[in-house]
């Protein structure tokens, strides 16, 4: 790379993946790690109770987001083979929006899919699209997961979308991998020849090498909620 891809998106403008800026009203920040007392009563693998969990957390903060995630070592993924097979993978590599379902997803940059995929299975990102970027020639790539279905159809490689374009919407748990209403949001550098999906979630011992690769979304969205000072 010619240019330091942290350093062009510190550069550029505040941008958003949602309709509306969490910053300019109240949101909640979760904790999904084994500091959260509240985790002891929650099973991850009962669907209905989690989104209870995780929805009326945010109506008894009188929220519409609630954010997180980004190189947290999590202990919901326990519920799921697709995390425990071989190494255990709990550190997370993204950031979730946790929203209401059917609520739109934008593009931050310009740019143009690169490929998608139902990632169907339990705790998988469900439909999936990732889209592909350029900034000052330095090629990088921004993952959506847990969509619509509906998001997918008719969609194509290559299709271009400007910034702030609908490009998705939030799906379901019936086809998200069965989890509370979320969006995954994350950048990557390199999608090592990965197309429609790419981890979200590694084992603590390989984080070093993936958060070389996998990047702060805040970097795009520059959340002041989540620590933003730039």
């Amino acid at each position: 790379m010619s240019r330091n891809l942290e350093n062009l998106l510190q550069q550029q403008k505040k941008a958003s993946v949602l309709p509306f800026d969490p910053d300019a009203e109240p949101s909640v920040v979760f904790d999904f790690t084994e500091n959260n007392p509240d985790l002891k009563n929650i099973d991850p693998a009962d669907t209905e109770g989690f989104t209870r969990y995780v929805f009326g957390v945010l109506a008894q903060a009188g929220s519409r987001i609630g954010l997180g995630g980004y190189r947290e070592n999590r202990t919901i993924y326990r519920h799921s083979a697709l995390f425990s097979g071989g190494k255990v993978r709990s550190y997370h590599l993204g950031l979730d929006l946790w929203v209401e379902e059917d609520t739109p997803v934008l593009a931050p940059f310009e740019g143009e899919v690169h490929s998608f995929q139902d990632n169907r299975g339990q705790g998988d990102y469900g439909p999936t699209i990732i889209l592909a970027h350029t900034l000052e020639g330095v090629r990088f790539y921004t993952l959506y997961g847990h969509l619509s279905r509906d998001s997918l159809k008719g969609l194509t490689t290559g299709v271009c979308f400007s910034a702030g374009d609908t490009i998705a919407e939030v799906g379901s748990s019936a086809v998200n991998g069965n989890w509370p209403p979320h969006l995954h949001f994350e950048v990557i550098k390199d999608l090592e020849g990965l197309s429609g999906d790419f981890p979200g979630v590694c084992a603590p011992e390989d984080a070093p090498r993936y958060l070389k690769n996998c990047l702060d979304p805040n970097l795009v969205l520059k959340l002041k909620t989540l620590g933003w000072t730039g």
